[in-house]
């Protein structure tokens, strides 16, 4: 059977852009990022561990061709000191660990930043594939075309009505807890074919390359957290965090992530300065309407015209979800919607609930204070507890 990953560019297209902004402005950085399964299973996962470390040893053995690395050459945000360490770039075995703990699967990365930071869409896509192989029967991909043909439906249907101040658009994000390989790609060209005025774009750089879409993505939250350990205060992480990703982007990748410590804690820090220089702004947890009515709110009070500005919805999204939220908002302002794992491994089993986050970054823990219950990320309670007096968040 063939490898799970084909290529170094199958991952997220935020990768590349947090890995060249950390690289400039923090290549010293050193970090533990560490794989936690949320969700029960259909068997358990620490029976994965041999072909876990299979496809691993794979991965540490690929680099970047030279025609992958023209195709980041040709996006004018990636600038060429970056791809001239991509070209010598490859994933080091001795950086990650891979073991188990009764049933649970734990791997662990612990290194260098930007050495280790992009294994986590990896590893990631890596277990999803090997979990599902074992689970996939001859009815399985049948009954995911059935439901991949039923969303195409609905959103033509929603075409007819949707036209409004400002066009329908989404994206596919469903790289990291995709059902296979084979399975996205055939989702993603499905989707390009079938309803482009529409489906915009995808976070897999893989396929933005092989398909001409535009490949999306700015930041993430390990990114944010990073500057929490960057020798600034604490209080002042964020604008740091956004500072910098201004200087490096000079005007490209305007869509901020607001939820590392909060809405109400972002928003205290987005100022007019960064209000006018960033495009947009991401949702990734909590109440999807709450935050975009504060979102528009703050827009106002600094006398911005949200209509030149666009809410991105990210979190746990299906189409029913994102036309309610369109429906909403898109008289008021661009919006965008991208769609994870109900359209890459939507196929009638269960999905995996899994992520590989940052747990330290230079020898602290760094914290994510999420808007939603048992999203909260920090694995030290004392400083999970300071973080929480300084940003005034409350206990979720």
């Amino acid at each position: 059977m063939k490898p799970v990953v084909q290529s170094l560019l199958e991952t997220d297209l935020y990768k590349f852009t947090m890995w060249q902004a950390l690289l400039h402005s923090h290549p010293n950085a050193q970090t533990e990022y560490a794989f936690v399964c949320r969700n029960s299973t259909a068997y358990p996962l620490a029976e994965l561990k041999t072909d876990v470390e299979r496809e691993i040893d794979h991965l540490c053995a690929l680099n970047f061709t030279e025609d992958e690395l023209d195709y980041l050459r040709s996006l004018r945000f990636i600038k060429s000191d970056f791809t001239d360490f991509l070209t010598v770039f490859h994933f080091q075995r001795k950086f990650i660990k891979i073991s188990t703990d009764g049933d649970n699967l734990q791997i662990v990365a612990t290194g260098p930043q930007v050495h280790v930071m992009g294994f986590e869409i990896f590893v990631l896509h890596i277990v999803n594939e090997l979990y599902f192989r074992r689970l996939q029967t001859a009815d399985t991909l049948p009954e995911g075309r059935r439901r991949l043909a039923a969303k195409i439906e609905q959103v033509r249907a929603f075409g007819k009505e949707a036209p409004k101040t400002h066009p329908f658009e989404f994206f596919d994000f469903g790289l990291r807890r995709r059902f296979s390989g084979d399975w996205h790609d055939e989702v993603v060209a499905t989707l390009a074919r079938e309803v482009p005025q529409f489906f915009k774009g995808t976070s897999n750089v893989y396929l933005a390359r092989k398909y001409k879409l535009v490949p999306i993505g700015t930041m993430a939250h390990e990114y944010l957290q990073s500057y929490q350990s960057f020798g600034v205060r604490l209080r002042d992480f964020q604008k740091a965090a956004l500072e910098d990703w201004v200087q490096e982007y000079r005007g490209d990748l305007g869509t901020a992530l607001t939820d590392v410590v909060g809405m109400d804690a972002f928003l205290a820090d987005f100022d007019l300065y960064f209000a006018k220089l960033f495009d947009g702004l991401r949702h990734d947890s909590g109440d999807p309407v709450v935050w975009g009515e504060k979102a528009l709110g703050h827009y106002a009070k600094l006398r911005i015209d949200a209509h030149t500005k666009r809410l991105v919805f990210s979190d746990g999204l299906n189409l029913e979800t994102a036309f309610s939220l369109y429906r909403h908002f898109a008289d008021r302002t661009m919006t965008g919607f991208g769609i994870g794992t109900n359209l890459t491994n939507d196929t009638g089993i269960k999905a995996l609930n899994i992520v590989m986050k940052l747990k330290s970054c230079n020898g602290q823990p760094v914290a994510k204070l999420s808007d939603s219950a048992g999203k909260t990320l920090c694995t030290d309670e004392t400083f999970l507890a300071y973080m929480r007096q300084v940003f005034n968040h409350p206990l979720m």
